[in-house]
């Protein structure tokens, strides 16, 4: 604890001195009862409860102004018990993380173990030796910037003719391209600089035609009209380095998306609930600009995202989704990653997981990590020590089991559906353009005497303000100036770097310090931690006597870094960085590019820099005596310096940005590219889709109030101008014609037709592509059988009768049922139900791992086929036989065989789905247990209960019935805003999934006796993914009319974001 020095060793004796002892001993003294003031219940229940550990400094100061001595007594003991209820607490949130990480590593163990088990069934003798010497001795490969850079020559200036379209997403914050108001919040920080300067720099590499930045559409009050812009234009390449046009959608673009509340700027924390509004927004602009694309430089084909790009959490789990419902390859970035988060703050002890969880969202933010590692094909890191030490956090990856399975996939050798994301270091790029490198200027030698000022007398140049804010700091502002640049955080480690000057003579004489500690008006107003680092540096100036030698400014801007660089250089100087751990360093580039070696610490991404550089010393940040020795080293050897300068400029265009995008496009390129195969617009297809829906509007004639003439004076009501078809004229009889000619052709065949609804006639495609509205049926009415209970059959009825009383949207609305039973099942509840099957445009079957259109994929006898392009939509990281034997070893282990807590289901069952009886529901494993389990063994699927908890059902990781719809929405263009979804107020475990998005979402109350939610997660996060506020969601009581239904639908038509 900084700056409370003087309980330290109070601290040691309460305990050395035992807890139990400290509990039974502790005095209880109402001084409120002798009339005095009562410090104990004050401490207890204002002080202890409600203030943390920064701010004992503070209390310390105000108990030694107390002039009452006996009240600052009863003070002072107080405050100590306070400090051991923290500790106390620190040290029992540290045993249990300590118990949670042993029975981590243990089930790690567990989980290799097994996978060596089942990857070496199917290898030779001598091949199974190498897999379990692969898994005992595999390392994570050190990353080469020599491999990285020969490798960059793969993607050149021959891939121009490519025209790829790249998307990339990055959703809280404020983001536009000029006058980015960086710092303005903890959302608006550095992430937001490098995605718009990534999505510039990708637009003008070789082969890419244009780069979508997806962000939230902001249009609240307290921020600038700039952010509710829906498209802002970062760079445009109408001509190529040729001079050839490019076409006019080429360039980068911000695209604001809105979702949530569109007169609020929300803070990260609160986007969640949101995100899947989101992912149907972006992806009707991707289907729309894809079909842009198309008719420009796809010949006439649409032109699907080449890669989608999330960035941090919220954007991973939306950019899963959009690769699930589009079926392209996913990038993931983290930028600061949840668990890595979750653990720092718990070794603090001042908030409890609970606590943790409340106001940051953490589990919610680990989940949407987890996912995104489930889709990902490709992680971009930004140093080694993130893919070792952050992402070997998470259940989703294993730096050992990842080397296994990409040599098994090399050699070809089957995996068994088991998959790690490839993780791949590309540092981030930086843009060199205001860096001016004079490598062999003379002029760095003596030009800063000659600025400010020299002994000659002459008169000193304008020099920048900073310099002048610094220099009055310093005696002899001539010396080599040690920078250090950070936040005043006890992270960075500030204090030891003024320790390690302070006591070393040779050093202090030989260089100034200048520490630029962020910007303060008021040290009393700053947090604690910064606040306390900031006075323990004053105490140390004073302590060692360094005034003339220390520089600490109060303020600086954005803009006067570089300079600060400069000024630095131009004294000989060195930067350090010594910080406790460094996940990057992006400082250390910044310094090098201007000409500064560097004194950086050997923990985290400064080893990777260094390696890449070489301009520079690595020190133990805890190690006061190296780091003097360091410095002291590089400022007296004035060879050293000029070779590392020299190496520094030499090697920092790997950290540009045409580097980091040639690098990007590269590994982006080795990834398996897919992307959606059937074509969704043939010519062939038009005329019948044309012709398709004369014939639908036949039925139509007399509720339409068609009235068609032939005669001098036609007229077609609601389709033709009437005042143009009352004036008779040519051009007008000849449309009303060619409308009767199209309309007369079926009459012709009306004897095949005689008996049978037309709509229902079977044809190429469904006739679900030409609805305007979808009503989609989930409603997950069973009994404890898991059987579909009778009255569901009668709410479909009574929503049937709903829809049609709405006679103007009738005719163009569909049905859709989805279901976890499978199709035989489905049909069989139907035909009990004296309910056609044609009756629906489409089944979603079990749990959304097959999608049937009635009347379209038909065979002679009634039966219906599945859509083969949603199976093979669906395939992507799907391992049947792998997956089943693992679950079945995970619901039954050994000794529980004879009462096994899951039978297989083989009825419900497909290539697709892995069913099973739940027979012991007491033994079930929850979802999210069940699901880290199967991704710690490199499985990637959707396990769900289902049925009222009687059946357990494992499908694709893409596939669901929320995804189902939006595959719909894909591949036939159906409108999501036009999707009208009726559930029950529960149901199967993903049940939150089809609340929230674009549709309108109808819950029914009071129809459902039991679903299956209870066995979703350990910990509750609905209130994290279903908005309480959407005015997309409604609901209606149970047992409502049709005429009710008919009524609630029309007011959600009408609602909108």
């Amino acid at each position: 604890m900084a700056g409370n020095e003087w309980i330290n060793g109070y601290l040691e004796a309460i305990l050395d001195s035992g807890a139990a002892a400290i509990e039974e001993q502790k005095p209880m003294v109402d001084l409120r009862e002798r009339g005095h003031f009562n410090p104990t219940k004050y401490f207890v229940e204002e002080v202890v409860t409600g203030v943390d550990e920064t701010d004992l400094h503070r209390t310390w100061i105000k108990v030694v102004a107390t002039r009452n001595a006996r009240e600052r007594s009863s003070r002072l003991e107080n405050m100590c018990w306070r400090i051991w209820h923290l500790t106390r607490k620190k040290k029992q949130l540290e045993w249990e993380e300590l118990q949670r990480l042993a029975k981590r590593r243990w089930e790690r163990e567990l989980v290799r173990k097994d996978a060596t088990e089942d990857l070496a069934e199917d290898l030779s003798e001598g091949e199974k030796g190498d897999t379990v010497s692969e898994l005992i001795h595999a390392e994570t490969p050190r990353v080469s910037f020599h491999s990285n850079a020969s490798s960059l020559e793969l993607w050149s200036d021959d891939k121009k003719e490519k025209k790829l379209y790249i998307i990339l997403i990055s959703l809280h914050g404020l983001v536009r391209g000029e006058n980015m108001e960086l710092g303005r919040d903890s959302d608006t920080g550095g992430q937001v600089k490098y995605v718009v300067e990534l999505s510039r720099a990708l637009a003008k590499m070789p082969g890419v035609y244009r780069v979508d930045l997806f962000t939230r559409q902001v249009l609240s009050p307290e921020v600038d009209w700039s952010y509710g812009e829906p498209t802002e234009m970062l760079t445009t390449a109408s001509e190529d380095a040729d001079g050839n046009d490019v076409g006019e959608s080429s360039g980068a673009y911000i695209i604001r998306i809105p979702f949530g509340p569109r007169d609020k700027y929300l803070h990260k924390e609160l986007l969640w609930p949101y995100i899947q509004e989101f992912v149907d927004g972006a992806l009707a602009h991707i289907l729309n600009m894809s079909k842009v694309l198309g008719e420009q430089v796809g010949g006439g084909q649409p032109v699907w995202p080449y890669v989608i790009h999330g960035h941090y959490a919220d954007a991973g789990d939306s950019a899963a989704l959009l690769s699930g419902a589009l079926n392209v390859p996913m990038v993931l970035t983290g930028h600061s990653l949840g668990r890595n988060k979750l653990e720092q703050l718990l070794k603090q002890g001042r908030q409890s997981k609970e606590d943790i969880n409340s106001m940051y969202k953490i589990m919610r933010r680990i989940e949407a990590e987890e996912l995104s590692l489930d889709v990902a094909e490709l992680v971009i890191t930004s140093t080694q020590q993130e893919i070792e030490e952050q992402w070997g956090l998470y259940d989703g990856f294993d730096v050992k089991l990842e080397k296994i399975l990409r040599a098994r996939a090399r050699r070809g050798v089957n995996c068994h559906g088991r998959y790690m994301p490839r993780m791949v270091v590309i540092p981030p790029g930086m843009d060199f353009s205001s860096v001016v490198v004079q490598e062999d200027a003379s002029e760095v030698d003596g030009e800063l005497p000659t600025v400010i000022g020299g002994t000659d007398g002459s008169s000193p140049k304008a020099i920048p303000t900073i310099w002048s804010e610094v220099m009055r700091f310093l005696t002899n502002p001539h010396k080599p100036m040690i920078l250090a640049l950070s936040r005043p955080d006890p992270k960075k480690n500030i204090t030891t770097l003024l320790k390690a000057f302070g006591e070393c003579r040779p050093l202090r004489e030989l260089a100034n310090l200048t520490l630029i500690m962020g910007n303060r008006d008021d040290i009393d107003e700053m947090t604690g931690g910064n606040a306390s680092v900031l006075i323990t540096v004053l105490k140390l100036i004073d302590k060692y006597d360094l005034y003339g030698l220390v520089a600490y400014p109060k303020h600086h801007k954005q803009t006067d870094v570089p300079d600060i660089y400069r000024l630095a250089a131009k004294t000989k100087g060195v930067f350090i960085n010594p910080a406790l751990v460094e996940p990057f360093g992006l400082t250390l580039i910044e310094a090098a590019a201007h000409g500064l070696p560097m004194v950086a610490t050997k923990n985290g991404g400064p080893v990777d820099i260094q390696r890449a550089l070489n301009n520079g010393l690595l020190v133990d940040p805890h190690d006061q005596q190296a780091i003097a020795d360091a410095l002291l080293k590089l400022v007296s050897e004035k060879n050293l310096w000029h070779d590392c300068r020299r190496n520094g400029w030499k090697n920092i265009h790997l950290y540009s940005w045409p580097e980091h995008c040639r690098t990007y496009l590269t590994k982006v390129a080795a990834c398996r590219m897919r992307h959606p195969q059937w074509k969704t617009d043939t010519p062939g297809d038009e005329v019948s889709a044309e012709v398709s829906s004369l014939n639908d509007s036949l039925k139509d004639v007399h509720d339409m109030s068609l009235r068609l003439s032939v005669d001098d004076k036609a007229s077609l009501t609601g389709s033709l101008d009437p005042v143009a078809s009352s004036s008779g004229e040519p051009d007008v009889q000849d449309q009303v014609k060619r409308v009767l000619s199209k309309i007369k052709k079926p009459e012709t065949n009306s004897k095949e037709n005689e008996g049978v609804k037309l709509e229902n006639v079977p044809s190429k495609y469904p006739i679900l592509r030409r609805r305007h509205r979808l009503v989609v049926l989930i409603l997950d009415c069973y009994d404890s059988n898991g059987l579909p209970e009778k009255k569901m059959a009668q709410i479909i009825q009574d929503i049937f009768k709903a829809v049609r009383l709405d006679t103007q949207n009738a005719k163009f609305t569909g049905f859709a049922i989805s279901t976890a039973m499978p199709v035989s099942e489905t049909m069989e509840f139907l035909k009990s139900a004296k309910i056609q099957v044609n009756e629906f445009d489409a089944l979603i079957c079990g749990s959304g791992s097959e999608v049937y259109y009635p009347g379209t994929y038909t065979a002679e006898d009634g039966k219906l086929f599945a859509d083969p392009d949603y199976a093979s939509h669906i395939a992507f990281h799907w391992g049947y036989e792998g997956l089943k034997k693992t679950i079945w070893k995970l619901m039954n282990p050994e000794g529980e065989q004879k009462s096994p807590c899951v039978e297989e289901d083989v009825k419900s069952s497909n290539a697709h789905c892995v069913a099973y009886f739940v027979k012991e529901l007491s033994k079930a494993k929850k979802v999210d247990d069940l699901r880290q389990k199967l991704r710690m063994r490199g499985l990637r699927c959707h396990p769900m209960y289902c049925r009222n908890s009687t059946r357990m059902q494992v499908v694709p990781l893409l596939a669901s019935r929320a995804q189902a719809l939006r595959y719909l929405f894909v591949r036939w263009r159906l409108n999501v805003a036009n999707m009208f979804v009726i559930v029950g107020e529960t149901g199967d475990t993903d049940y939150e999934e089809l609340i929230a998005g674009a549709h309108k979402t109808l819950i029914m109350k009071e129809v459902m006796t039991k679903g299956s939610e209870a066995l979703l997660r350990t910990t509750d996060l609905r209130n994290d993914i279903v908005p309480s506020d959407s005015p997309l969601i409604a609901s209606i009581k149970g047992g409502a009319t049709p005429e009710e239904v008919s009524e609630a639908l029309k007011a959600l038509s009408k609602a909108s974001l």
